[in-house]
């Protein structure tokens, strides 16, 4: 009877590592090994349920194995996105990361009012980058659709501030004579804040991590 209960545990926790693809080498095995054990043994002897044991720690030590690996794999940055010494954001679901921020494209389209306050109900804002290459991470990342960004200004007499208030240092020229800035294909533009676009937000991450250091194999 106890051999009967083992042996099922045994098939169980093989129906649950044949979901993982990589667990089916190690699966494979322990099979052979349960089938040759099971040849070799009388069904009245108790060394059968020692050779089940070790069956079921064979497959329970692989499987705690690959769940560990999976779990690191999954928390690893994107080595592309990354160079050695910087870091990068662990974002919520639906964001995505570039440096120690996070980033929102949404899919709705609205004016940029309603999109700043989609924005701050995220605890963020409408995007702001602070070099060229979160820049350029935006125009590709966004595709062909135009998104509001963070810069705003009162009339064009006024200079560009971000949605934080700070004054815009024009790394890029904004073209236009709007008082709302989004990007396009081209670069950031202006324009009226009631026209409906789709949108950007921006938050900074404090949960960063250090991208890896990558040695050189030369």
């Amino acid at each position: 009877m106890k051999a009967a209960k083992v042996e099922e545990v045994s098939i169980s926790m093989l129906e649950t590592c044949l979901t993982k693809p990589d667990c089916l080498q190690e699966v494979e095995k322990g099979k052979k090994l349960q089938e040759k054990c099971l040849r070799l043994i009388s069904p009245e002897s108790p060394a059968k349920l020692y050779c089940c044991c070790a069956v079921i720690m064979v497959l329970t030590a692989a499987v705690v194995t690959l769940s560990v690996a999976f779990s690191v794999r999954a928390r690893e940055p994107d080595l592309e996105m990354c160079s050695p010494g910087s870091y990068y954001a662990t974002c919520p679901r639906n964001w995505i990361g570039f440096g120690s921020k996070c980033f929102y494209f949404s899919e709705d389209m609205r004016n940029w009012t309603f999109s700043q306050t989609s924005c701050m109900e995220q605890e963020a804002h409408l995007a702001l980058f602070d070099s060229l290459e979160e820049l350029n991470f935006l125009k590709r990342y966004k595709g062909a659709s135009d998104h509001w960004i963070g810069l705003h200004r009162e009339s064009p007499e006024h200079p560009w501030r971000w949605t934080d208030n700070t004054k815009y240092n024009n790394l890029i020229l904004t073209q236009g004579g709007g008082e709302c800035a989004y990007l396009n294909e081209r670069g950031i533009r202006s324009a009226s804040s009631y026209i409906h676009k789709k949108w950007i937000c921006s938050k900074s991450n404090r949960y960063t991590s250090q991208c890896p250091e990558i040695l050189d194999p030369g």
